[in-house]
């Protein structure tokens, strides 16, 4: 008998077995997304993470920012709060999500605000979003939320709507991999309607804001990207269905899609375009930057940038080719270059 509780002992615990069945799973990501601030994505991430909790799932909130608005501080009541890390920077305390004490209480569900989000330096990681990749590589569910300004394939759609660059993005493959992508949905004239009452910034702020970036015209635009993205990526989910599946449809023809990268700034531009396109077309594509004999001239910071545009096209899912030049125009070499790899559409 002692033998026997002794083996017993030995088991493991219900506990560990559940920890040692979530490393073996991916977390599940689920994005609330929105057309511009104001919207409701916290509320609405809020609102689901309440309805998890009462099936019995283990919720907690890593981070949610409620910026003063007291519907959303009340449905974040009753939540357990993992508390956040605070660190000083240029003379003033500033506070994170504590990453380390969310994996340290791995819970099934996390909330996670602002998925753009730059971290403090000297954080774990720069970007929250990578922060968010941690947690589902360890096997937690995350909830969190975005707004389609920060997607990185449309920063430069969004800087000619709003004449604003925005710097904080979000690779587009977070948003692709996914689990479940929710828009929320407002029209122009209900958000512009929560902004005058002061539902989503203190009244000077809003009336700048109504004037600038809260225009009907950049809230429409705005809207229809973010439906648009998110149709995108059903169309995505519903091809790779039939492919799995052997169910025939129109397959692309065999589309290939080539940028060419350098060192002129707006080669990140061009790389953003060939992303767009190349999603459209349902086509692979190739970011191509060819060494001359003046890419030796090149100041350090120009030979910089161009891998910063290359390291751009490899977040956004492209592949990347650098060639020597053949001695001959860089025109040729681009041409020669896109028959041997049989491309369809070049964008310069």
């Amino acid at each position: 008998m002692a033998e026997e509780r002794h083996g017993q002992d030995r088991r493991p615990s219900p506990d560990a077995l559940l920890a040692e069945a979530r490393k073996e799973r991916r977390g599940r990501l689920k994005i609330f997304l929105g057309a511009a601030p104001g919207v409701g994505k916290t509320y609405e991430m809020l609102t689901s993470g309440r309805a998890k909790k009462r099936d019995g799932v283990d919720v907690v909130i890593g981070v949610v920012e409620t910026h003063g608005r007291k519907e959303t501080e009340a449905l974040a009541e009753g939540f357990e709060v993992v508390a956040r890390r605070s660190t000083a920077y240029k003379g003033r305390a500033i506070e994170e999500m504590d990453l380390e004490a969310v994996l340290a209480r791995r819970p099934q569900l996390v909330l996670v605000d602002e998925l753009a989000h730059t971290n403090a330096p000297e954080s774990r990681h720069p970007k929250r979003w990578q922060d968010v990749e941690e947690l589902l590589a360890a096997g937690v569910d995350v909830f969190t939320t975005l707004n389609i300004q920060h997607v990185e394939s449309l920063n430069d759609v969004v800087a000619q709507i709003t004449r604003i660059r925005v710097r904080e993005t979000v690779p587009d493959s977070i948003i692709d991999r996914a689990d479940d992508v929710e828009v929320i949905d407002l029209t122009p004239d209900d958000l512009i309607a929560r902004l005058k009452e002061g539902k989503v910034y203190v009244p000077k702020t809003a009336e700048r804001a109504l004037g600038h970036f809260f225009s009907p015209g950049n809230l429409t635009a705005l809207r229809e990207l973010a439906l648009r993205r998110t149709a995108q990526r059903v169309d995505d989910q519903l091809l790779t269905h039939m492919q799995a599946n052997a169910i025939t449809g129109p397959w692309a023809a065999g589309e290939r899609v080539l940028v060419c990268v350098s060192e002129d700034p707006r080669s990140a531009g061009l790389v953003r375009y060939a992303k767009r396109l190349a999603d459209r077309l349902r086509a692979p594509w190739t970011a191509l930057t060819i060494e001359s004999r003046r890419s030796a001239s090149l100041s350090e910071e120009t030979r910089d940038r161009i891998a910063d545009t290359l390291r751009l096209a490899e977040r956004l899912g492209g592949e990347t080719a650098t060639i020597p030049s053949g001695g001959r125009r860089i025109a040729d070499d681009v041409i020669a270059y896109a028959q041997d790899n049989n491309v369809t559409q070049i964008v310069v």
